[in-house]
């Protein structure tokens, strides 16, 4: 009889440790899942930037950052899926472990190759923005512009034609909208300008993600704490509000 139970105990352990397939710094399979009663056998793969992971959350409403990331290409089993106050869809991976759905694509999807802009460098170095050139038709124009890209494609490498990546976009707005050179990569564009405070943001300032001097991410900010970036290949050129979820390392104002 205590062969048996044993046996019984053991088999129910290891089919809760395979749900944690992922790989998170300090998380285990085996604490990912170990007291979820419930799995369910759908399947999300992360789709976010290559070397970089989405957070993970202690609640879907107002949770705290745990400390651990889903890495981009990472498969998960969903457990649970609840909408918060906000109306944004999370999957439950783990007891008290939630990220939010729009970065990921379901598991069985081939993920389109994703990754940070500073990989396609142009041969020649940009020239700097100049800080003299400054008009509030320009800001306008580059709102405008932004705006007028919303819904076009992800396309690694893209600059318009077929679609934009996140550097791409924002090139193509200040060069077509205010005659400005801010270069290609994510590398370039975060050198030009002048820094400026999150707290002191206004419509053109870019916004980037990661390290000051190497960030990975880009977009525009537009006002009313919002701001349009190409974001993944699943959603395209959408327009967000600042979120404690998602929130910018660094802003620089082009037009002075």
């Amino acid at each position: 009889m205590n062969i048996k139970s044993n046996f019984v105990k053991v088999t129910a352990a290891a089919a809760l440790t395979l749900t944690g397939v992922a790989t998170v710094s300090a998380v285990k399979p085996e604490s990912t899942t170990a007291k979820v009663q419930a799995a369910t056998t759908t399947k999300v793969k992360i789709n976010y930037v290559p070397g970089y992971g989405i957070n993970i959350w202690d609640n879907y409403n107002g949770g705290h950052f745990t400390g651990q990331r889903a890495q981009h290409g990472t498969t998960w089993n969903v457990l649970d899926q609840k909408t918060d106050k906000k109306g944004r869809v999370w999957y439950q991976v783990g007891q008290n472990q939630w990220i939010m759905a729009q970065y990921t694509t379901p598991a069985g999807n081939t993920v389109t190759k994703n990754t940070t802009t500073q990989a396609t460098a142009t041969a020649a170095k940009p020239k700097k923005a100049k800080k003299s050139v400054q008009a509030t038709g320009d800001v306008s124009a580059i709102v405008t512009l932004a705006e007028a890209q919303l819904g076009k494609n992800y396309v690694w490498g893209g600059t318009g034609a077929n679609g934009f990546d996140c550097s791409g976009l924002t090139s193509y707005v200040y060069s077509k909208a205010a005659g400005v050179n801010i270069g290609r990569t994510t590398y370039d564009q975060v050198k030009q300008g002048t820094s400026v405070s999150m707290k002191n943001l206004q419509p053109g300032d870019l916004l980037f993600w990661g390290s000051a001097s190497a960030p990975y991410h880009v977009g525009i900010y537009v006002g009313n704490n919002q701001y349009i970036h190409a974001a993944t290949p699943g959603q395209g050129v959408i327009k967000q509000s600042l979120s404690g979820y998602f929130y910018p390392s660094a802003a620089k104002r082009i037009l002075n």
